[in-house]
């Protein structure tokens, strides 16, 4: 059948694959929980049901808060199935933002996955006028449960109804009003129609060398419209989708599911090969000598370069004696995994792909679905230090300023409530994405900064600092790390240190410490930092070389307010909070 709206995905789902008992599974106190599509299709359709006897109607918007696991699904769909609008929102954003996205949206339903996150919101909900219920997954003392919603649907099947509520939404209908969060301001609403989404899905979805024989790991949060297409692509295709218990156990449930895709954030896979380095820098002998030979190789990896036989003879031999190793911490059958969310350091391309874990970065926004551009596995339509060719539904240009605009159908309806910034954004069919590019020769694209991060020093000079960001990050000593001179005769940073690799290299060196504070206040720490600026500065022009730097003692985090959900920082919210620090590096 055709799949024109998001929830067609099921019953294609039931027509090409066949039955299997993990189609979704969860983690429930220490064992996996699986459901069948016949199960899940139920639960779809009698939170439809309960969700009509409620008087819930096309167009009514209803909100998820909750980390990712199969009940998230079964209420994706059971929204909309009846044409109301799904509100997915994340768990970690603050107090003010959350009474802002249910009161700007209208929520009428507010779904959430348990006490701890109830406690957030409880003591404004009578706040949210036209709120009318809220159902927690778990028992929560003094509310309804996901169950008792259920159970209503079962009492009150009335499948003509839903048939014709089905018949009734069109694939440019609105499906889900998704709130970026944003590096200014209140979050913004982005609207996109079933047809948006699945025209990214299947844009996406032959790129991915997986079928219905295949499991899938998921651990970024499906509220984000990144791993909710991937979600998607994973239903079209008929992949057994396994949701992660939390970050910490990641490397656990990989073990246990040994997936054969996922998607990530660049984060995660820093944090995975500096672990792998730490392991490696313990070795021995010629144990040790190996493992970075292997190391060493492997940041000299290039795709389709075929002729360099003798690279290839020594990569296959590493991949036996070193590499080996590193796919079994994947599980051992990783065929894909999909990075994108931020930029990925090109060192750590080249050493995943030269090892034979096959990672591919990709481009997008909320705004546009989210795919722009994503490498492939087809010789010529991927390049290390690119975010590969546009999918092939999607135009992108670059405008006289730099700027990468987009247009196809995977670009939003607009923002909701706010018809000036959509007029603003999508100009004559073009989303205007505030990034800055170029393509290649090969049509493949380039991301190089942000329009509005692009700064002019008081010599007249433009930077940008995410490309001086991105490369500085290269170093395991690095973190976080933020450049600033605006209107000053040069570029200084701030850096938040990776703690962990400088415990261990304080270890190594034996350097004293008690606490992060003290750590970074030491002579020897300062020099080290200073050395490693010292040898990026070298790639750098002359006004974009860091002339100073200050370290900071603590991380930055989602929680802590620096940087947003989707882990971009919060250059406004940095700048006002170490505005002391900022101006002394200019005195």
């Amino acid at each position: 059948m055709e799949v024109t709206r998001i929830f067609d995905l099921l019953t294609h789902y039931k027509q090409a694959f066949k039955p299997k008992n993990d189609v979704l599974s969860g983690k429930e106190n220490g064992r996996w929980v699986k459901y069948s599509l016949a199960e899940y299709q139920d639960f779809a359709d009698h939170i439809s049901y309960g969700l009509m006897q409620l008087g819930i109607k096309k167009g009514d918007a209803i909100a998820t808060i909750s980390n990712n696991c199969p009940e998230w699904n079964f209420i994706d769909m059971g929204i909309m199935q009846i044409g109301a609008i799904h509100v997915p929102i994340y768990p970690t954003i603050s107090e003010d933002d959350y009474k802002y996205i249910l009161k700007h949206a209208e929520v009428k339903i507010v779904f959430i996955a348990g006490k701890e996150l109830l406690r957030k919101i409880a003591h404004f909900l009578p706040e949210i006028e036209g709120l009318r219920e809220v159902y927690t997954f778990k028992a929560v003392e003094g509310y309804k449960q996901l169950a008792d919603l259920v159970e209503l649907g079962k009492q009150n099947r009335n499948v003509p109804f839903l048939e014709k509520a089905k018949s009734n939404i069109l694939p440019d209908d609105v499906a889900t009003l998704i709130y970026t969060s944003g590096t200014t301001g209140f979050p913004k609403g982005v609207m996109l129609s079933h047809n948006n989404v699945l025209s990214n899905v299947k844009a996406s979805e032959g790129i991915f060398p997986v079928d219905e024989t295949c499991r899938g790991l998921s651990y970024l949060p499906l509220c984000h419209v990144y791993e909710r297409m991937v979600n998607y692509v994973l239903h079209y295709k008929g992949v057994s989708i396994y949701y992660t218990e939390s970050m910490a156990t990641i490397v656990d449930n990989i073990q246990e599911v040994k997936p054969h895709i996922m998607t990530t954030v660049p984060r995660l896979l820093e944090k995975v090969y500096d672990k792998i380095l730490a392991k490696g820098r313990n070795l021995k002998g010629v144990k040790k000598q190996l493992f970075f030979y292997a190391v060493n190789l492997g940041l000299k990896f290039e795709f389709d370069q075929p002729t360099r036989f003798v690279y290839h003879a020594k990569l296959r031999l590493m991949n036996k004696l070193v590499f080996s190793k590193w796919r079994a911490a994947f599980g051992g059958e990783m065929v894909c995994i999909v990075s994108g969310g931020a930029a990925l350091q090109p060192r750590l391309a080249r050493i995943y792909n030269a090892a034979g874990i096959s990672v591919i970065e990709g481009y997008g926004m909320t705004e546009s679905s989210p795919v722009i551009a994503v490498n492939t596995f087809v010789a010529g339509q991927r390049k290390i230090g690119t975010v590969g060719p546009p999918l092939n539904n999607v135009e992108v240009k670059i405008s006289e300023e730099g700027e990468i605009l987009v247009k196809g159908p995977n670009v939003m309806k607009g923002y909701f409530k706010d018809s000036e910034m959509t007029a603003n954004t999508v100009i004559d069919g073009w989303l205007h994405t505030g990034d800055v590019g170029v393509l290649d020769e090969q049509g493949l694209l380039k991301i190089t900064g942000r329009v509005k991060e692009i700064f002019k020093t008081s010599m007249g000079k433009y930077i940008s600092p995410v490309l001086l960001e991105n490369k500085i990050k290269e170093s395991p000593f690095f973190d976080q790390i933020m450049v600033v001179g605006e209107n000053q005769k040069f570029a200084a940073a701030l850096i938040v240190p990776d703690f962990e690799h400088l415990r261990n290299w304080c270890k190594i060196k034996e350097v004293p410490w008690t606490n992060a504070t003290e750590m970074i206040a030491e002579k020897v720490i300062k020099e080290r930092f200073k050395h490693e600026i010292d040898c990026f500065n070298k790639q750098f022009g002359d006004t974009e070389k860091i002339k100073k730097f200050e370290l900071i003692d603590h991380e930055w985090t989602i929680d802590s307010g620096e940087i947003t959900a989707n882990l971009k920082l919060k250059r406004s919210l940095i700048h006002k909070r170490y505005a002391e620090s900022i101006e002394k590096l200019f005195v």
